[in-house]
């Protein structure tokens, strides 16, 4: 049987929910002969790759790279995981969505703010765009699981895991839901 493909990415976030997959410690090493990797933040990948069997997502939608990606991700991608409160809510993220559109809040942060050489950051292709409102995935693509969390307990993360490796459905209620 072939190993299932496995992404994990980051978009606007903080990266917590990853610190969190990595305190799944000694089972990523059980994992690592049942999944291979195809693409995350902690692997120098340029471009998703095609047939993708789940993603585990973390963060908000911030800007249009955030919004291509996640795209691109849902066009190959079997399961899409909203992963940690950003991705489910938009969360902290979208804390600068009651600050006004993104020209509001670069001119407050960059212009009004600056104590030298006021100005708004732009360079195509390094400095991407921001959005106008922070979005939460489910509201840009379909999503099939959300795992909420700030962030998400490792046991969480591996029941998830367990569940999707053993290729029935995805059961998580409660909080003493159980792995084995």
């Amino acid at each position: 049987m072939d190993r299932l493909k496995i992404a994990t990415l980051w978009l606007g976030g903080c990266s917590g929910c990853h610190m969190s997959f990595m305190d799944l410690d000694e089972w990523l090493v059980d994992l690592t002969g049942k999944v291979e990797l195809v693409y995350s933040p902690i692997m120098d990948i340029k471009k998703y790759p095609a047939n993708v069997d789940v993603a585990l997502v973390e963060g908000a939608v911030a800007n249009e790279d955030h919004l291509h990606l996640i795209r691109e991700v849902r066009a190959n991608t079997r399961i899409v995981v909203a992963f940690g409160d950003c991705a489910v809510t938009a969360n902290v993220t979208a804390l600068r969505n009651s600050l006004g559109g993104a020209e509001s809040v670069l001119q407050r942060a960059y212009i009004e703010g600056a104590n030298l050489q006021a100005q708004i950051p732009s360079a195509p292709g390094i400095v991407p765009v921001l959005l106008d409102r922070v979005l939460p995935l489910h509201e840009v693509v379909p999503v099939e699981v959300f795992l909420p969390g700030c962030p998400p307990p490792a046991p969480r993360i591996r029941a998830l895991l367990e569940q999707v490796l053993a290729g029935g459905p995805i059961q998580l209620a409660g909080a003493d839901l159980k792995f084995g």
